[in-house]
């Protein structure tokens, strides 16, 4: 079955694969799904159709038959279960990936959210300029962290897994800020990650959407 997964049909990051329908995007890209999108618009995310799906009216949402997932960890953790190269086979491998994906969306993230919210949704506050630095250093304290842990390898723990997409993706949020590019290992790290040719394509599908809506 063919599974069917919503994104913004006019994305603020403007095609950047910044949007989370991405994640979701580049993990069917990598088990070699097909799969479906569902185009909804701002004013549709809050109507009673879209809330059925996700309840707090946000994307992506994800449908195979009766089951209907939201958040992006869900979703993706569901898709590496069904489909092999993943998750390990090793089972305490396997138990180490599920933790790097709980972590990339609850420890590495919020500072990364924060900085975002503080420059866009608090811009022209008068405390904001004075706060910026105090959110940058707790980015630096979770990247020097992570950076510390991956050292030379290519990914967090053995062969690429579903935890590295949820990582990079969090990670490349970062790219306008300039902070990623203090830690060149985690940089590094982001780089061989959109060299995959399936993130390639997750990145080409969401483009075209972006684009489509310009015009």
């Amino acid at each position: 079955m063919t599974p069917t997964i919503t994104a913004f049909a006019n994305s603020p990051d403007r095609g950047a694969g910044l949007s989370r329908d991405m994640r979701v995007r580049w993990a069917l890209e990598e088990v070699g799904q097909p799969y479906d999108v569902r185009l909804v618009s701002f004013r549709q995310m809050k109507e009673p159709a879209h809330l059925a799906r996700q309840p707090f009216g946000q994307i992506p949402t994800y449908e195979e038959g009766d089951l209907v997932l939201f958040e992006t960890g869900a979703i993706i953790l569901h898709i590496a279960e069904r489909h092999p190269h993943l998750l390990p086979d090793d089972p305490d491998a396997r138990a180490r990936a599920i933790s790097w994906m709980f972590a990339a969306v609850g420890t590495v993230e919020p500072p990364i959210l924060e900085l975002q919210t503080a420059r866009f949704a608090e811009g022209q506050e008068s405390w904001t300029e004075q706060r910026l630095p105090q959110v940058k250093d707790r980015i630096r304290v979770r990247l020097g962290q992570l950076a510390l842990r991956l050292g030379d390898s290519d990914w967090l723990d053995g062969a690429f897994s579903a935890a590295d997409i949820m990582m990079v993706h969090v990670l490349l949020r970062l790219k306008p800020s300039g902070l990623l590019d203090e830690f060149a290992n985690l940089a590094a790290y982001c780089a061989r990650a959109q060299a995959r040719s399936a993130y390639q394509r997750a990145f080409a599908a969401q483009l075209a959407v972006a684009q489509a809506a310009a015009r």
